[in-house]
């Protein structure tokens, strides 16, 4: 059995890789170099300026997949960190790091889980897989959305982990069992350009923006269902002017975003948008981009099996909900994979001075063991 150390040991040597996306800095090279010689099958397959992996141990059926992403976001000013963002610092039970719970501990637990799975159950049923990118904090285009029209009709699996970090206040405290779709609208609002002084002669597109997104904002979507919140519609971005304090703009612009459950549709929600439009009489033109659609783990048994080994290994139930934003599970999901979330807390991902508890990561490990356990022994 590994030491309780392997598994921080080797997310210091993924966290000390600045991988910021889309660049993996070496991560998947060194993680196929210890898998390979447990037996594991080697695929990488580079799209663009992005890496991906798949190592695979066993071909048959029932088919579990452990997915993960080796990219980060940028740490920002550096100054504001407490340790360096790329220096893996140990102190007390924290590492620190950008990465270290978005999501490298994750990747690091499932990589030292598989080592020792395969090491005390060589002759296992079924396959066991990992699957990593370098393109999920970023774009997402060359990525697993990618990678999963790639391997079709070769690879299937019938289970999927993403290590994302789904824990609220403790490990394992909550488990996401679906996503929310997430369809992206860019809205441009037209006028007429005038002198302030003039206001009759020009046609303000900020004030039919405002409307606009008044009337957006007081819309009910849909009511959810018993596994999704109600569809929500945010703003993220306005902009418009001359660079001029005395002239009314001819145009603004708009960024929104609907999360939306499975009670809404990406054609019922822009025809909605549409009656709102013409509702408060706005001239707009509108591009549309669906980032993924939503997804459900609809096989009780495999929720269960995952809430006892949960609770097995930890001693608490978990709760199960579809909150939260995207992840590369809805680009499994449509294939037929049942996917659950369970990863690190979320408390710090993204921000400065970003840590992970180096006892979850050792419970991380043993959980992600216990799952492969389940699934194919």
């Amino acid at each position: 059995m590994k030491s309780p150390g392997a598994v921080v040991d080797l997310a210091r040597e993924l966290i000390r890789r600045p991988s910021v996306t889309p660049d993996d800095a070496g991560c998947q090279a060194l993680i196929a170099a210890r898998l390979r010689p447990a037996g594991f099958r080697i695929e990488s397959h580079r799209f663009g300026d992005v890496d991906n992996l798949l190592a695979l141990h066993g071909d048959q059926r029932p088919s579990l997949v452990f997915v993960g992403h080796t990219d980060v976001v940028p740490p920002g000013d550096e100054s504001q960190w407490r340790h360096p963002p790329f220096a893996a610092v140990c102190e007390g039970d924290r590492l620190y790091g950008r990465g270290a719970a978005d999501m490298k501990g994750a990747v690091a637990a499932m990589v030292v889980a598989l080592e020792q799975f395969v090491d005390q159950h060589p002759d296992h049923r079924g396959c066991v897989a990992l699957m990593l990118t370098s393109d999920e904090e970023g774009e997402a285009v060359d990525g697993i959305r990618r990678l999963m029209p790639a391997i079709a009709g070769k690879h299937q699996f019938d289970y999927a982990v993403v290590g994302e970090p789904s824990s609220h206040k403790n490990l394992a405290d909550t488990v996401r069992i679906g996503r929310r779709g997430s369809l992206h609208v860019h809205v441009t609002v037209h006028g007429k350009q005038g002198h302030v002084a003039y206001p009759h002669l020009a046609d303000n597109p900020i004030f039919s923006a405002a409307r606009l997104i008044t009337g957006l904002a007081r819309t009910q979507w849909d009511q959810g269902n018993a596994d999704f919140p109600p569809t929500s519609f945010q703003v993220s971005q306005i902009s418009a002017g001359t660079g001029a304090a005395n002239v009314i703009p001819g145009m603004a612009q708009f960024q929104g975003n609907f999360r939306y459950s499975p009670e809404s549709t990406p054609a019922s929600l822009q025809a909605r948008f549409e009656v709102v439009a013409q509702a408060t009489q706005v001239n707009i033109t509108t591009d549309w981009q669906l980032s993924g659609e939503p997804f459900y783990a609809s096989d009780k048994q495999w929720r269960n099996k995952i809430s006892r080994v949960i609770q097995e290994t930890t001693g608490h139930l978990p709760e199960m909900n579809t909150a939260g934003g995207t992840s590369d599970g809805r680009f499994l999901a449509p294939t037929g994979t049942q996917v659950v979330e369970l990863g690190p807390v979320n408390a710090t991902i993204h921000q400065t001075n970003e840590w992970v508890s180096q006892k979850d990561l050792g419970l991380l490990t043993r959980l992600y063991m216990a799952i492969m356990e389940s699934v194919l022994c």
